[in-house]
């Protein structure tokens, strides 16, 4: 055992391990059973931070003091009344752009429905134009404020898309700003999407713009990722009628999977087309939306293991059908939850998140908590390093000052009062009792 370490966090009420068992994901029934430390009347909740950013223990703060009685710590944190969770994941968000949207919404408030919008040239489009004549500095810099206000809700790691681009230049130039903050922001760790089909351009048919994604944007990904330029981690295709037909989303996918991307993507959102079906059909590892999914689908995802993104914000703002959330769990589907953070569903907050997916989707707590980190990490293919509170994983912890673990949903919005820090590959990133505001 090492003579030092970095962290030693004492003294907490309770700790939301989320499991104890090193499982991949959670589904079904074990949806219903989180792995929750209670501290005993004298006795606390302990965790341990090695030097290289990893939990080393977990436990009784008698139990960490005999097994770690030689140690040495760089710092201590009391955490007496402090309820501790892992950081959250948000498994889907578009955060790279340019301009708002601010006037769609009132034209949905109105009754527009989101295809009104797109078809009239808004939505997508009207962000694709602001995001094209934007700056990689521009973008960046709004990115990092973007992040940065996720990570004070919480939030420790970023499912981040492109996809407001559609033209090899604009969608390399996002890729490249999302490379940037992956290198440069120590708070946050981000997997990149890359997400060139998410409209058809106006100048392009469905055809003309797959062919352009196959033959164009992908190689050109491919050679900045040779030259160390940029890394991808996931493909994404919006498959949806009148946009990318099951086809073509196939065909886009297939070539991502070539270049050992992850399968990710939307599906059957607005329209039931079978997607997820199709998507099951390959394997992909995670599908997002869900609105319209058939039953057939529903089977095949808990069969293959495909991850059910759940972004309840969309539904709440389009005012759609919420997803059919309680018939996936109970047929086996592991449910994640994501924001969805783009510049039509403007919610940057896993607790709201998880709120919203107890009311609208029929979600227990549990369950949401688990589809926010557990499982949100394994729709990115991070559940052995991130997600629960167990030795060996990465030390991502936020300390939330709750009477208990349920307050953090209960008190809808009110995260920013009840978080008072957040521990980022074992370092304390924020400390509420050090900022100025």
């Amino acid at each position: 055992m090492a003579d030092s370490m970095k962290l030693l966090i004492h003294s907490a009420k309770q700790v939301v391990q989320i499991t104890d068992g090193n499982e991949k994901f959670l589904a079904g029934a074990q949806m219903k059973s989180m792995k929750v430390l209670n501290a005993k009347p004298d006795d606390g909740i302990s965790i341990v931070v090695s030097r290289d950013g990893k939990i080393a223990g977990v436990g009784y703060d008698s139990e960490i003091k005999v097994h770690f009685r030689s140690v040495t710590f760089d710092r201590r944190v009391d955490a007496t009344d402090l309820v501790v969770f892992p950081g959250f994941l948000d498994a889907h968000t578009h955060p790279v752009f340019s301009g708002d949207r601010v006037h769609e919404f009132r034209m949905k408030l109105a009754g527009a429905t989101y295809m009104d919008v797109h078809n009239a040239g808004g939505g997508i489009h009207y962000t694709v134009d602001h995001t094209k004549r934007a700056s990689e500095d521009e973008l960046f810099r709004s990115l990092r404020d973007r992040l940065l206000r996720m990570f004070r809700c919480g939030t420790t790691v970023v499912e981040c898309k492109s996809g407001y681009g559609l033209n090899k230049e604009t969608e390399l130039k996002m890729l490249r700003v999302l490379e940037r903050a992956k290198r440069e922001l120590s708070f946050v760790d981000i997997s990149i999407t890359y997400c060139g089909a998410h409209a058809i351009p106006k100048d392009m048919s469905e055809e003309s713009a797959t062919k352009s994604i196959i033959e164009d944007q992908l190689p050109a990904i491919a050679r900045s990722i040779r030259l160390g330029e940029i890394s991808v981690d996931n493909i994404d295709v919006f498959c949806e009628k009148n946009v990318f037909e099951l086809d073509t989303t196939k065909r886009i996918l297939e070539a991502g999977r070539a270049m050992g991307f992850r399968l990710n993507f939307h599906a059957d959102e607005l329209t039931a087309m079978g997607a997820a079906e199709m998507g099951a059909s390959i394997h992909a590892e995670a599908m997002s939306h869900l609105e319209k999914i058939s039953d057939k689908a529903i089977t095949e995802m808990a069969k293959n293991g495909s991850i059910g993104v759940i972004l309840p914000t969309t539904a709440y703002i389009l005012r759609l059908e919420p997803p059919p959330v309680r018939k996936m769990i109970d047929a086996g589907v592991p449910i994640a939850l994501g924001s969805d953070f783009n510049p039509n569903a403007f919610c940057l907050a896993m607790p709201m998140v998880m709120h919203l997916a107890c009311i609208l989707c029929h979600m227990s707590l549990e369950e949401a908590v688990i589809a926010s980190t557990l499982n949100a990490a394994a729709s990115l293919g991070l559940s052995s390093t991130h997600g629960s509170i167990e030795v060996g994983k990465k030390a991502d912890l936020v300390l939330v000052d709750i009477p208990v673990w349920e307050h953090l949903i209960y008190q809808f919005g009110e995260h920013d009062h009840l978080i008072q820090m957040i521990v980022k590959n074992g370092n304390v990133a924020y400390d509420k009792s050090e900022t100025s505001d």
